[in-house]
């Protein structure tokens, strides 16, 4: 679930569900309300007095499992074994006694100091865990994006640990995520989070820091962890769900927490030198809104404290570019709660969408795609051929009607090229569409133009032949890096391959897997593996790309799909009388995808100063006085004849006054005119990216202003030099 904001998650809660045995019947648990009321000294009252008894049920099961465990590893052969470093060293070890953390310190004391976790044959592993045989030995500190990974689900077993001290909660799942970690709780009845409530579990957190309480892995049967979280109803779904009977996972342990978890974890809390809570949200278990609400908390942690300093300055620069803010701001959108998710764009918001879309249809042209346009609803039998009913159901929107229909866009294409007899002479048939999609995001998901249910995306789809493959691989990537420096943008590239939940046969996706990292490397920019993360029908790369703030977005996707042409019984003739018919292949491409996010995302990439071809804030025309307002509205006017956006400040305000306001709302160049520009045919321009010029313009014929504006426009330029003789 998407964050609510502070006040309506407080409001939210005042709905939760009563959660059993946060307590003993006979020793209830105080809420932060009555702890209010036994302040001393103005300090809440940190801890729950008694502690919930789940708590030394939980401590007392796992110090007696721990007991037969370290008999279980004194009686193992401590053995010599060798640990192959990256750098291509050899070190000598023990089996079952030497650790990554005493390897750490023999290389030295700053690496021992610095590392979070280590890899052994490329999976994380515990440094205090002792190895078993001989490996190859990684270690990895907090710039690796494992070693952050791993700092941050650590923390979050602190935040855990603090919230049932506090609360007498009962924990459900606590993942790190891109930027820190949360943990999402079911909390006893009269229990509330408000922010002031942040507060005691900063302090409660940051006393197990203090504490350096060491993370203790153990491996625990199912049978004994049910045992184990009797009172925990959400953990035991849990056990259930994911643990086969007759088999064991593992619990971590810091402090008085034990927590069902697969780790690894950093050695100790100490390792944490920055600790916040930041925000926190309603939620559902599970994320399905027919099962209990609960509470998440989200927090950040640094194992450096100038480290959350910059943090904190990043996220008070990324708040002043929150594309909902530069949207209020500039009167580009809104949202109403009787269409929830769905944007309203004023006319500014409109032609920055328009241009997007332009963008797109121009390069369309050149690069050999022919546009179609789809229906939105379709008889459920179109989803069940294709497999989304299958796999994507609970976000597809349905009617009843006198068929059940829904709404939706991609198979439409196939139905498209089935439509009658296609030839090889005719391939590759190269279908974009712009057509509305809906996707039935939960009402607490919906996160300005992030997420939304109504949204378009420069949606495409490519029939080709397997020959063909490879060229149009190769066309998809060029398109894509053209866009991207049109707009500033640096990116990365992931193949994401076969996940679990799959149609086909594992040969096909397999060869098309191939395919596409071939094209990957014949396209030349670095590229990482994404195993497992690919869609339903086939392997698919991901474009992840960054903004001005070095924040990661990923937007556009190329997917290959043999398996839509085999549901779907699409073929085309061939020049082979052996096999007169095949399949083709499917390439589903979109750069911008959603029209709505990339709005967002450049808009904050920007911070609402848009790039002269994008900007609906082209030009803003200044009379000096009432006496040039009609040649001050024919400058205007012939701006907008030229295809120039631009708007005349008609209004009382002072001069100063009217170029300020010009100023604020970042228009891109201010023309002031008066007398001696009304006589000559002038306009006095004042370009917006002129720092330091003190507010003077250059005095040009007007004629030759929009010339340069035009050329401007024409380039897509992100700068607005322009040069005049």
């Amino acid at each position: 679930m998407a964050d609510a904001g502070i006040s309506e998650a407080a409001n939210k809660l005042q709905d939760l569900k009563v959660t059993e045995g946060a307590a003993p019947a006979d020793k209830p648990a105080k809420s932060p309300k009555a702890a209010k009321k036994a302040k001393k000294g103005g300090d809440m009252q940190l801890k729950l007095s008694p502690e919930p008894e789940f708590i030394h049920h939980r401590v007392q099961m796992f110090d007696e499992l721990k007991a037969e465990y370290d008999a279980f590893v004194a009686a193992q052969p401590r053995v010599p074994i060798k640990l192959s470093l990256p750098d291509g060293r050899d070190m000598d070890g023990t089996a079952w006694e030497t650790t990554p953390m005493d390897i750490a310190k023999s290389i030295s004391k700053s690496l021992s100091e610095r590392v979070v976790i280590s890899q052994v044959d490329g999976v994380s592993w515990d440094l205090l865990r002792p190895l078993e045989q001989s490996c190859k030995l990684a270690l990895l500190d907090f710039d690796d994006d494992e070693g952050k990974r791993v700092f941050w689900h650590s923390s979050a077993h602190v935040l855990g640990e603090a919230s049932e001290l506090h609360f007498g909660c009962h924990l459900c799942i606590g993942p790190p995520i891109e930027e820190g970690f949360f943990y999402e709780m079911a909390l006893p009845e009269m229990a509330n989070v408000e922010e002031t409530s942040h507060e005691p579990l900063v302090k409660l957190a940051k006393a197990a820091i203090a504490e350096k309480q060491p993370f203790v892995r153990l491996v625990v049967s199912k049978e004994n962890l049910l045992k184990m979280f009797k009172h925990n109803k959400y953990k035991q779904h849990i056990i259930n769900d994911k643990i086969p009977d007759g088999t064991s996972t593992t619990v971590y342990r810091c402090g008085p927490l034990i927590d069902l978890c697969a780790g690894p974890h950093i050695p100790h809390t100490g390792k944490i030198k920055a600790f916040a809570v930041t925000k926190n949200s309603a939620s559902y278990f599970l994320g399905n809104q027919e099962n209990d609400s609960l509470q998440r908390i989200y927090g950040i942690s640094f194992p450096e404290a100038k480290m959350m300093k910059e943090w904190q300055q990043f996220m008070e620069d990324a708040a002043k570019r929150d594309h909902r803010r530069i949207g209020t701001e500039q009167d580009l959108f809104f949202f109403h709660e009787l269409s929830p998710g769905s944007c309203f764009f004023f006319p500014n918001g409109t032609k920055i969408y328009n241009k997007l879309m332009d963008l797109q249809k121009s390069e369309y042209r050149k690069r050999g795609f022919s546009e179609v346009i789809t229906p939105n609803m379709y008889n459920t039998k179109l989803w069940d051929v294709s497999g989304h009913n299958i796999n994507y159901a609970e976000n597809m929107f349905g009617f009843e009607a006198s068929k059940p229909v829904i709404i939706g866009n991609c198979p439409g294409h196939c139905l498209m090229f089935k439509q009658r007899d296609r030839s090889y002479r005719e391939l590759p048939i190269r279908f974009a569409d712009f057509g509305v999609l809906h996707r039935n995001e939960a009402s607490g998901a919906l996160t300005g133009l992030t997420r939304v249910r109504r949204f378009q995306q420069d949606d495409a789809h490519i029939f080709c032949t397997l020959a063909q493959l490879e060229g149009e691989m190769k066309g998809c990537l060029d398109f894509l890096q053209h866009i991207y420096g049109i707009f500033g943008f640096t990116f990365h590239l992931k193949l994401s391959t076969r996940p679990d939940k799959f149609l086909g046969e594992i040969e096909t996706w397999d060869r098309v897997e191939k395919i596409l990292a071939d094209a990957l490397n014949a396209f030349g920019h670095k590229w990482e593996l994404n195993p497992g993360d690919g869609a339903f029908y086939g392997p698919k790369i991901d474009i992840v790309v960054s903004d001005a703030l070095r924040r990661k977005f990923q937007c556009a996707t190329i997917q290959l799909d043999a398996q839509l042409p085999e549901r779907f019984e699409l073929q085309y003739r061939t020049d082979s009388p052996e096999n007169p018919y095949a399949r083709p292949i499917i390439i589903h491409r979109a750069i911008l995808g959603s029209i709505e996010r990339m709005m967002a995302i450049l808009a904050e990439n920007y911070a609402g100063k848009w790039p002269f071809w994008l900007s609906p804030f082209q030009a803003l025309v200044i009379p000096v006085a009432a006496p040039h307002f009609e040649y001050a509205e024919q400058v205007r006017q012939q701006l907008h004849d030229a295809g120039i956006d631009a708007t005349v400040d008609l209004s009382d305000l002072t001069l100063n006054k009217k170029i300020r306001n010009g100023e604020i709302a970042h228009y891109n160049f201010i023309m002031v005119v008066g007398s001696d520009e009304a006589e000559t045919q002038t306009v006095n321009l004042r370009n917006r990216d002129d720092v330091g010029s003190k507010g003077k313009g250059q005095v040009r014929p007007l004629t030759i202003v929009i010339e340069k504006l035009l050329a401007l426009l024409a380039s897509k330029s992100l700068t607005q030099d322009i040069q005049f003789e």
